[in-house]
């Protein structure tokens, strides 16, 4: 079974910065995608910034979060980072970690979740 395994969340205070990991662990053939979304209390889930592997790397992030948040990946440790940079009250939310996974011809390609991190941004 696939697992992925978030950390780095916290409280921070406006201005401040944090870094979330994801790992992914388990048999698989490769990873094609990994990336953050985010839900706010009475709010839908939205993605925060995704990084995509096929030859090339491509890197794509809500509006709200470009130039303060950057996506990065160590493919050695199937590991995802989030560092987020001069965060807002509004950035409160619990991030989810979210992974495409290939497992060859045996197995259908599937998508699995972390179990969420919080993140809470206030003075």
């Amino acid at each position: 079974q696939v697992q992925l395994v978030e950390s780095g969340g916290g409280l921070v205070q406006p201005g401040g910065s944090l870094r979330l990991s994801c790992a992914a662990s388990g048999t698989f053939s490769s990873i094609y995608s990994m990336g953050w979304y985010r839900q706010a209390p009475g709010k839908r889930r939205e993605l925060v910034a995704l990084i995509t592997f096929s030859g090339l790397t491509f890197t794509n992030y809500a509006d709200s979060v470009k130039d303060r948040f950057t996506i990065s990946s160590d493919s050695a440790k199937n590991t995802v980072y989030l560092q987020m940079n001069s965060l807002k009250p509004e950035d409160t939310a619990v991030y989810y970690c979210k992974a495409g996974i290939e497992f060859g011809e045996s197995r259908n390609d599937e998508v699995f979740w972390g179990q969420g991190t919080q993140v809470t941004v206030s003075s």
